[in-house]
């Protein structure tokens, strides 16, 4: 009886030990969070960032002020060398894209991907084929049929070397067997005026960045880089609207997607509570009205992951890229 009775005593005192602890609340920011920007202002990743600080800060998703910082030396590898230094720091995000853990593969950045953490993937730039409104190719076949008949003789514009827009060339070369001759530009507004005036043959913008040339009567889109044609509601020019495109695949391209995720990112060596107090505002960002209408305004797709899906995601998307580059003889030599 007196064991049982001096157990029954240790274990309260042992209980009232820990009734006596703080309960720990969740992790929340306590002085201003910085939202770093992988290009210059006015681009599509500074909107997508400065959205996201509007948004949180009308709303009030967070109890500290935002500063949104523009770091696009690089082609966005500053920024990220800058969040590499910060290992730990809370109190700080990275906007980029799919070339943040893309980039470390073909240049040398001065970071490493694996120290940092994905904390979202906020929305989806979807990828059109283009061609001048007054080319003698009116679908995707056409297009095909004309540069397999002229090796290298058609001119694919796009933003930069090794972009995005690089990459998606190189994908239609391999699929099709078709030689083109790719030109890069600054970016691609660039590229768009470049079509319009009849300077390049065809390029691979994004919806935004061609709409106003399509409306204008000086371009037209082939087709989509997605599984199902766009949603977008609305007509652009002709009686047509982004829902009329047919998808490359249906096309005759044998590409089923190719688009560039809006990806955020903090520091390494952040807690777990940390990096879900992250998480749960971006949800909550991706609900409120001024979220959506940004996607709306940019015709771009809702794609939001977080966690191990993100995780999943970077992990198949890099390896698939990287089996390209190497056929390419992109990979960054040690």
């Amino acid at each position: 009886m007196r064991t049982a009775f001096r157990s029954l005593s240790v274990a309260a005192a042992i209980a009232g030990v820990f009734a006596a602890q703080p309960v720990l609340a969740d992790w929340k920011p306590t002085r201003p969070v910085e939202f770093v920007v992988t290009a210059g202002p006015g681009g599509g990743t500074d909107q997508f960032a400065r959205v996201v600080q509007a948004t949180v800060q009308k709303h009030k998703l967070m109890p500290v002020p935002i500063i949104v910082t523009n770091k696009g030396g690089g082609a966005g590898s500053e920024a990220m060398v800058y969040l590499q230094s910060s290992q730990g720091d809370a109190n700080k995000l990275v906007f980029s894209t799919n070339l943040a853990y893309l980039m470390p593969m073909i240049t040398k950045v001065g970071y490493k991907i694996e120290t940092m953490t994905p904390v979202a993937i906020m929305a989806a730039d979807e990828f059109l084929l283009w061609s001048n409104a007054e080319s003698p190719y009116k679908d995707a076949k056409g297009f095909i049929d004309a540069a397999r008949a002229k090796p290298n003789g058609i001119k694919m514009g796009g933003a930069q070397s090794k972009d995005t827009d690089h990459i998606l060339t190189r994908q239609i070369e391999m699929t099709t067997g078709v030689q083109m001759t790719y030109v890069p530009f600054k970016s691609g507004g660039e590229v768009a005026a470049q079509l319009s005036g009849g300077h390049v043959d065809a390029n691979l913008n994004n919806p935004s960045e061609n709409v106003s040339h399509w409306r204008a009567g000086k371009v037209q889109p082939l087709c989509v880089f997605t599984k199902e044609r766009l949603k977008i509601d609305g007509k652009v020019q002709g009686g047509k609207g982004f829902a009329d495109v047919p998808t490359c695949k249906e096309s005759g391209i044998a590409i089923d997607t190719f688009n560039m995720p809006r990806t955020v990112w903090a520091a390494g060596g952040l807690t777990p509570e940390q990096v879900r107090y992250y998480e749960n505002v971006m949800a909550q960002v991706r609900e409120k009205p001024e979220f959506k209408e940004w996607l709306a305004r940019g015709l771009q797709t809702e794609m939001f992951l977080t966690g191990a899906k993100l995780k999943d995601y970077i992990a198949a998307d890099a390896a698939k890229n990287k089996a390209q580059f190497a056929k390419d003889d992109w990979l960054v030599k040690d």
